[in-house]
């Protein structure tokens, strides 16, 4: 099997926090996970939110506001697991 991309990594680090926390990462916790440069990082989150894409960032902003199924902003779709409600959906 193939290694994953960066592209990968930055998907999977942004899931994993979504799923864990119910809330998205910041791209400076994003660069820390993928031990690159901040900069470099920020670059990583939007090639990852490019067109076609189904999420976005807050505008003229590095914040996750959408990242499927996740929202990052409160919704009136509340997600509940094992009793905890920490995530809303898009």
């Amino acid at each position: 099997m193939s290694e994953a991309t960066q592209l990968d990594k930055t998907f999977q680090i942004i899931m994993k926090r979504m799923m864990e926390t119910g809330q998205a990462p910041h791209f400076t916790e994003i660069s820390s996970e993928l031990d690159v440069p901040l900069e470099e990082g920020r670059k990583a989150l939007h090639e990852l939110f490019s067109p076609g894409f189904p999420a976005w960032l807050f505008p003229n902003t590095d914040y996750i506001c959408s990242f499927p199924p996740f929202s990052n902003l409160p919704t009136q779709y509340r997600i509940t697991i094992d009793g905890q409600q920490k995530w809303f959906g898009q």
